[in-house]
């Protein structure tokens, strides 16, 4: 007999969800509270149950796991289709359990603890390096209205304040010097809240052998090699380098009719986090690489920069896909053979 497939809409405190039961055939949409739902699942025969992938759905992922059914988690936007009706939590979990059922339907890997962790670290970091940028930006913008300017760059800009702080004494009003002063020492601070987390993040970076197996590819370094292992979860939920390319938004979107089919820009789906670190990346080998590849040789004598910037950010996220599905080393003049 076929195991049940649940479509389990979650929430912080309601939980809604639909079935078929397979003796009588009657359709089930019930009301569940946190602790009734894992009571309830503990005690069913391992099934099938499918949720959204948003908030909390990793954590449920894993807890349902643990239970001993296998989990399905659906992006929103391949869900939405199937709202019949208005949507409510009863609408919802009849979607995720119609989605969960059409043939080809392409799942979300549920991240470890580990996995989730990290991403929350980088996320951490991430806003800490806004915080500061915004900081000495506004530095630079209230000392400009005083005819004061400094070199571009944030650390060139910082250095420069710090060694013409008697010259500004003398050229600032008292009340703006204090302010001034206590500026720096916030940006100090973030810059030592940054440096703690950068820390943490090298030291899974160590830690993890695909991270260290993905930093060895030219442009991945450990910020964006955790941020990569973490942020694909398992390597073997992605068909192809191309697939997992296709997550990050570093494909051309498409666009066609009566079989004809136009290429554009990017579609920048997925995380952009990640694919501003892959970007990154790519622009610095392009730029800084002594010794550049066929490939990138011949690619920026065919393309814009920007273009062949993008390109080299897609082969980087296809070669660490391959590279973690297939538990190999990073070789530079590796050849790829399309099989049988």
């Amino acid at each position: 007999m076929d195991a049940t497939t649940y479509g389990l809409d979650i929430a912080k405190r309601v939980f809604q969800m639909y079935w078929v039961d397979v003796q009588s055939g009657e359709f089930i949409n019930r009301r569940f509270g946190r602790e009734d739902l894992i009571a309830f699942l503990a005690q069913r025969p391992p099934g099938r149950v499918a949720l959204e992938a948003c908030g909390s759905a990793h954590w449920w992922a894993r807890k349902i796991e643990g239970l001993g059914h296998q989990v399905v988690l659906l992006h929103a936007k391949f869900i939405r289709p199937f709202v019949q009706t208005n949507k409510t939590d009863a609408a919802d979990a009849r979607a995720i359990w119609t989605a969960a059922h059409q043939p080809g339907m392409r799942t979300v890997a549920a991240k470890s603890e580990d996995q989730q962790a990290m991403l929350s670290v980088h996320r951490m970091r991430s806003q800490l390096v806004k915080f500061r940028t915004m900081q000495t930006n506004q530095l630079r913008g209230l000392l400009y209205e005083y005819g004061v300017t400094f070199r571009a760059g944030r650390l060139a800009g910082l250095a420069e304040i710090r060694a013409r702080m008697a010259e500004l004494e003398t050229s600032l009003p008292g009340l703006l010097q204090s302010g001034l002063q206590d500026q720096l020492k916030r940006i100090d601070a973030l810059q030592k809240d940054i440096d703690a987390l950068e820390d943490r993040i090298g030291s899974w970076n160590k830690q993890e052998e695909a991270c260290r197996a993905v930093a060895e590819v030219p442009g991945i370094g450990r910020i964006t090699a955790t941020a990569l292992v973490a942020t694909m979860g398992q390597a073997r939920a992605f068909k192809s380098g191309r697939e997992f390319a296709a997550f990050l938004g570093l494909v051309p979107r498409q666009s066609g009719t009566g079989g004809r089919i136009r290429l554009g820009s990017i579609s920048k789906r997925g995380d952009p986090y990640l694919r501003t670190l892959l970007v990154h990346g790519a622009r610095s080998v392009m730029v800084n690489a002594k010794e550049p590849s066929a490939w990138q040789t011949q690619i920026k004598s065919r393309r814009p920069g920007n273009v062949a910037t993008v390109a080299l950010a897609n082969k980087m996220a296809r070669t660490a896909w391959a590279i973690l599905a297939h538990g190999r080393a990073y070789q530079r003049d590796y050849v790829s053979v399309r099989p049988a």
